[in-house]
């Protein structure tokens, strides 16, 4: 364990599977802990042998956290998880998504007018104060996801910063926001004219039963923090690892800004306008292949015996994939090290495909039942600060010594905060900016 260090654990883990192989085994103190590194062995574990590797291990924090792991995410395999997965799915399906399109347009508007606001020169000489990309983008996913949940309603419930850190009175005072939050619902008439939100439907199941489902307040409770905690951070920092891979590259940010100021209308960009545009997304996929939010996933757990490439793992034993040194593989991706959105320009590899060199958030029955609510906003957001605004660094930067390095932790974000200058797209001048981008690159179509 000490070898592993204090952080960077996906990067130690890689140097060990270039000594070792793309499977090895580790003892984490007294834990057996099974390291996949390589595409073709996730995918027996998340797709061949998927029943075998579907336990999840339980940790203090998760236990603490997760009214004793009664959430989906940590929840153990079996019949209530399937209940579990089951009402997630069902909430937070395409469709549902769909309906939350307003609210997700708002608070990207919300998003271009904060920025907006920084336009006050810095000094005598005129020059546009940098702002922090950092600090703005988290609000949006915030809002967002708080909004999402409660339909719009003003009230604010759920604190936003992920809280696997909080001690047991911080905890307490988390269970008592979430409880407030259920009896508000519970006291709204049931003749009241405001569509249902996502706590009226979870209250719902718990009210009417049906099909052998036991399931009480704690279980909503934790499906909502799994919403909260697992969206919220990582979709901020998908949308924080684009911007800084496009400014660091500016071809490839100029390839975006046209085919977005193309589709758009003055307006900006729309949900409806996302369909008939691929370099927005493509640009997220590749930020997140480089970047997983979670590069080591949530661990997974063998329920049985089993064998593997040959090897016998024993029941029990807690396993690791890698998705950050998947994404890396050189077996799976040409210039694997380098930022190329357009390898996602003509192909089907999406968030949830079956290509396993691209997981972002795993796949199989632990999978992320909530792709469609992370990747919507993320998409959105992205595309309208790429047509608002021309981007660059602050005086005294250049593109050359821009450094895009992770922090540490879990969920690793940029080592520094990332500080950009935004130059508004003035009205009327939308035409010669796309005819400028196109003269300027050349192959940006």
């Amino acid at each position: 364990m000490h070898q592993l260090g204090r952080g960077h654990h996906h990067r130690k883990l890689q140097a060990l599977e270039q000594r070792h192989g793309d499977i090895f085994l580790l003892w984490l103190g007294s834990v057996p802990a099974l390291v996949v590194s390589s595409a073709s062995m996730a995918e027996e574990v998340l797709k061949n042998q998927d029943h075998v590797f579907c336990g999840r291990p339980q940790p203090h924090t998760a236990r603490g956290l997760l009214y004793d792991c009664r959430d989906v995410g940590f929840s153990p395999y079996g019949e209530r998880w399937r209940q579990l997965r089951r009402i997630a799915v069902v909430h937070l399906s395409v469709k549902r998504v769909d309906s939350f399109r307003a609210l997700r347009e708002e608070e990207v508007a919300s998003l271009v007018a904060r920025i907006r606001a920084t336009e006050a020169s810095d000094d005598e000489r005129g020059r546009l104060r940098a702002v922090n990309m950092s600090e703005l983008i988290l609000p949006c996913n915030d809002e967002g996801g708080h909004r999402s949940a409660r339909n719009g309603r003003g009230e604010r419930h759920v604190p936003a910063t992920p809280v696997a850190g909080l001690g047991d009175g911080a905890r307490r005072k988390l269970d008592n926001v979430l409880e407030r939050a259920l009896q508000e619902h519970e006291k709204k008439p049931e003749d009241e004219d405001e569509a249902a939100d996502l706590l009226d439907g979870l209250l719902l199941v718990i009210k009417e039963g049906g099909e052998g489902l036991n399931l009480d307040r704690i279980d909503v409770k934790g499906l909502i923090l799994d919403l909260f905690i697992g969206g919220i951070d990582t979709t901020s920092k998908a949308i924080e690892w684009a911007m800084a891979y496009l400014i660091k590259n500016p071809r490839e940010m100029a390839k975006v800004q046209e085919e977005v100021r193309q589709v758009a209308g003055p307006q900006g960009v729309l949900e409806e306008h996302l369909g008939r545009m691929s370099r927005p997304q493509a640009a997220l996929k590749e930020a997140m292949r480089l970047h997983p939010p979670v590069p080591l996933l949530i661990p997974r757990e063998t329920i049985q015996d089993t064998k593997l490439h040959g090897y016998n793992i024993p029941a029990k034993t807690r396993v690791i994939i890698n998705a950050w040194a998947i994404g890396r593989d050189k077996e799976s991706w040409e210039n694997a090290g380098e930022f190329l959105p357009e390898r996602f320009m003509h192909n089907a590899i999406d968030y949830n495909s079956k290509d396993f060199g691209f997981i972002p958030f795993s796949t199989g029955r632990r999978g992320c039942p909530g792709i469609a609510f992370a990747t919507r906003l993320a998409e959105l957001a992205l595309a309208n600060l790429l047509y608002h605004f021309d981007w660059e660094l602050p005086e005294g930067q250049d593109v050359e010594s821009f450094e895009v390095m992770d922090s540490s932790g879990l969920s690793p974000s940029l080592k520094s905060a990332l500080t950009l200058v935004a130059k508004p797209l003035q009205a009327g001048t939308l035409q010669t900016s796309i005819c400028t981008l196109s003269e300027k690159w050349g192959d940006a179509t």
